[in-house]
């Protein structure tokens, strides 16, 4: 059963519109005894970071959500924000992140590569798998994704990058440490190169 954290961010109603094509089981939760018995966590995100961690704070799940990953070791999956406020902190605003991957989120605009490039970053990239190739494994083609982003993540050992992509510079549009996963890159929004991604998160 794939368990998606409803904390108020996030398009839910195509993630489970998504697993329902795939034929997965998957639910939205709102509460921290539904989260308490998942399997497989998606954590979706947009807008601010800040934003995001203080909805995340005040929905009542924060303690059982770093209960199942850190301890219990749950698989879970941070998409777009929801991949950013994996790490230690960002460049958007003051609030600590969840810290399960040592980084911070970095803003593209402070970088003198991006120069000339429209900020966000936004439609379809080419992404370069890495270590987390077991996501992309699915994938028969060179995968494409879509993105709208106007942060990166930028983790403090390159071991965690999963895959890459070009925007002005190399950047980790996915990571991998442990149990953790992320993606910047919007799955739900990318046909079936996201399809491929979330049906093999849910047969990690």
């Amino acid at each position: 059963m794939i368990t998606i954290v409803d904390y108020g961010l996030g398009n839910i109603a195509a993630f489970l519109n998504m697993y329902k094509r795939l034929n997965i089981p998957a639910r939205a939760v709102q509460t921290a005894a539904e989260l308490a018995t998942a399997e497989r966590i998606v954590l979706p995100g947009v807008g601010a970071f800040d934003y995001a961690m203080d909805l995340l704070d005040g929905s009542g799940m924060r303690e059982t959500l770093d209960e199942m990953v850190t301890h219990k070791k749950v698989p879970v999956v941070g998409i777009c924000v929801g991949m950013q406020i994996l790490l230690d902190g960002s460049d958007e605003g003051t609030r600590e992140g969840l810290g399960w991957v040592p980084g911070r989120t970095r803003a593209f605009a402070k970088r003198n590569d991006m120069e000339g490039l429209p900020l966000p970053h936004m439609g379809w990239n080419d992404v370069t798998p890495g270590s987390g190739r077991v996501l992309f494994d699915a994938l028969d083609e060179d995968p494409r994704f879509y993105f709208l982003h106007s942060y990166y993540v930028e983790p403090a050992e390159q071991s965690d990058v999963a895959a890459t992509a070009h925007y002005g510079f190399d950047f980790a549009c996915a990571i991998h440490r442990d149990n953790v996963w992320g993606v910047q890159f919007h799955p739900e929004k990318s046909h079936h190169f996201g399809a491929a991604v979330l049906k093999s998160f849910a047969e990690l």
